[in-house]
């Protein structure tokens, strides 16, 4: 059996938004050159009279000073430097170079226990520096370092900012950390309006009545009308959450600040708090405008319950959300809309009427819905003749108007890689199982091994042919997708909203269809019933202990194994029944599996040669649509039932 999954998908994307232009750092080229300029300086101070001193090995001046003609020396590490007696100077003729008057030579590497006492005794004077050079080497060597390490934490802390957008102001640098971090939308550049929300009747009417107030905000207040401080929208992934908050803004015409939930949170104690503010101020400023807080459960969790909700730097931020929201000034029009599909673990309050004064729910589209939205999607996209709207809306039940938008990208993938000039039906078909079923696996699978797979699948399409209120099949196939080898799927002809136990027995059945199948031909079962067991064990107990569909528990519902709002659903599962009726729980559960699978062989064995037909068939052609299984069972649901 093929399982619906909702998709995570983000609601429909818009044109994104253009991120602020990075700031210049005019300082970096400037500390460049004062760098090169200081160094240059010094070093032309070191030689520039390098060239006018003599060069003399260490005997040689050893020789000069007994000679008398060595007036000074200045001793620095290896270096001496030294001058020359004045009197040494000669009378130059026209076109010869003058005597030096300098020299240079350098120490040898051990210690001359004999050159201060011959410098002493030719009465040469001795100076003595450093061997780091002047006040500028020192400097210059002790700041060099830190002037780079400096340098480049401001280059790389300008550019994390540059790319995470700023403040609110467009303020960049390491001294913005506690600024805003919300995108802002300046007036008209939202251009999502209701037109582009498909379905959603309901939530775009009460969100209307928020774009007329911003929109025209006096109009109301002589009605005496106040604006909601905030609107919570609640529904699963992909209901179109901040699509609808970016149509309030378009249609609306006012500034738009949008921001995650976990954009809030930091390391630091405090920073959270203070970009709350930072946002607040410039929404205030730029009155009427909108926030919008997306994922905000990812800060509004509930608080004081121990495990998970203790977080310091968590709920400081909520309670800075909390403040603001109440400290709205009545003339202030700015409205908060906030998003979540997590609507049970907000705190309270955080949802309570004056802070989230509206709740509006988003479910998925109905088939009206899902053949609007089919069609907003499909406006950029060419569409071949062939291509029946109707028909994939109907074949898209729990799609999200997210899956529906990636069902169309897929197929105008599909189309341009086997270079179509339009997307047909075919396209949106192979879109729809790759979307519901995964991509196809090329994998070598035996005879002996698809032979067992035929079966299995052939087992589920005859029980939800011949049971009579199981849903109708759309096709079954034996060709691997995703984890599974095979699947069999099943489409229902309306909207179920409430199950009665008829429809679930027969919906336990069509799961167990498949391994009573192998019981029947081959004696034994295999192992690929697994997630078939799985899903009709979990809808067996929802059955019992949460639905009250069982003669010996009754009209009594149990609480086993319910979701904790922090730990998640493994942990903490709590019970409030005792062990002796956990025990009948188990029992009931079991008795109700195995006496439904048993109906299942019994079937299955009276129509025998039906299965083996349709495993032939599918061997065959590796997929048989809902028309050709019908053809060979030989009638409706009721056939052979």
């Amino acid at each position: 059996m093929a399982d619906r999954r909702d998709s995570d998908t983000d609601p429909a994307q818009e044109p994104p938004t253009q991120e602020p232009p990075q700031r210049p750092m005019p300082w970096l080229p400037y500390l460049v050159w004062i760098m090169a300029i200081l160094l240059t300086s010094q070093y032309l101070v070191n030689t520039a009279d390098e060239p006018s001193r003599q060069q003399l090995s260490y005997t040689a001046f050893k020789d000069k000073v007994r000679e008398g003609q060595v007036a000074s020396v200045t001793l620095q590490g290896e270096k001496i430097r030294g001058s020359y007696q004045s009197a040494e100077s000669e009378t130059v003729s026209a076109g010869d170079q003058p005597p030096p008057k300098h020299f240079v030579t350098t120490l040898p590497p051990v210690d001359d226990p004999d050159l201060m006492p011959l410098l002493e005794e030719h009465q040469v004077e001795v100076r003595a520096e450093s061997a780091d050079g002047n006040l500028w080497s020192r400097l210059l060597v002790g700041l060099i370092p830190w002037i780079l390490i400096l340098g480049l934490l401001f280059f790389f802390a300008s550019r994390m900012q540059a790319r995470m957008g700023g403040g609110m102001g467009g303020a960049q640098g390491p001294f913005s950390f506690g600024k805003s971090k919300a995108r802002r939308f300046e007036r008209g550049e939202s251009h999502v309006t209701f037109e582009d929300v498909a379905g959603l009747a309901n939530a775009k009417r009460d969100l209307q009545e928020i774009a007329g107030y911003l929109k025209n905000p006096d109009h109301y207040r002589r009605l005496g009308a106040k604006i909601p401080k905030g609107i919570l929208l609640m529904g699963p992934p992909g209901t179109g959450k901040t699509l609808l908050a970016k149509a309030v803004a378009g249609e609306s015409d006012v500034p738009f600040f949008s921001i995650s939930g976990s954009e809030f949170i930091e390391m630091f104690v405090g920073v959270g708090a203070s970009r709350v503010r930072d946002m607040f101020e410039s929404a205030k400023k730029e009155s009427p405008s909108i926030i919008f807080i997306d994922e905000i459960d990812s800060v509004g969790r509930a608080r004081g319950t121990g495990l998970g909700g203790g977080h310091d730097e968590r709920e400081q931020t909520l309670n800075q959300i909390l403040s603001e929201m109440d400290g709205f000034d009545p003339h202030e029009a700015v409205v908060v809309i906030a998003a979540t599909n997590r609507p049970d673990v907000l705190d309270a309050a955080l949802t309570r009427p004056g802070r989230f004064d509206r709740k509006i729910t988003l479910d998925l589209p109905d088939r009206p819905a899902r053949l609007a939205i089919l069609k907003i999607h499909a406006r950029e996209v060419p569409m071949a003749d062939d291509v029946d709207l109707e028909r994939l809306s109907a074949l898209t039940v729990g799609f999200a108007g997210a899956d529906l938008e990636n069902l169309i990208n897929e197929a105008a993938l599909l189309a341009g890689r086997e270079d179509k000039p339009a997307v047909d039906m075919a396209c949106m078909l192979q879109a729809r199982d790759k979307v519901v079923l995964g991509g196809e696996r090329e994998m070598v699978v035996s005879d002996e091994e698809k032979n067992l797979i035929a079966y299995h699948e052939s087992g589920h399409a005859l029980v939800a042919s011949l049971l009579p209120n199981a849903d109708p099949l759309d096709k079954a196939t034996i060709i691997p997708r995703g984890h599974s080898l095979g699947a069999t799927e099943q489409i229902p002809e309306e909207e179920r909203h409430s199950l009665r136990p008829s429809y679930l027995r027969d919906r336990i059945g069509v799961m167990l269809g498949g391994r009573a199948s192998e019981q029947v031909i081959f004696g034994e079962v295999s192992s690929g019933a697994e997630e078939d067991l799985k899903q009709a064990t979990r809808l067996a107990r929802h059955m019992v202990i949460h639905w009250g569909m069982s003669d010996k528990i009754g009209p009594v519902a149990f609480r086993r194994g319910e979701e904790h709002v922090f730990l998640g659903r493994e942990i903490a599962q709590q019970q409030d029944f005792s062990e002796h009726t956990a025990q009948i729980i188990d029992e009931e559960i079991g008795e109700l599996v195995r006496g439904i699978e048993k109906e299942v062989v019994a079937l299955l064995e009276k129509n025998r040669d039906k299965l083996e037909k349709l495993a032939g068939a599918l061997l065959e052609k590796e997929t048989l649509e809902a028309a050709e299984i019908q053809r060979i069972v030989g009638g409706g649901n009721k056939a052979g039932a």
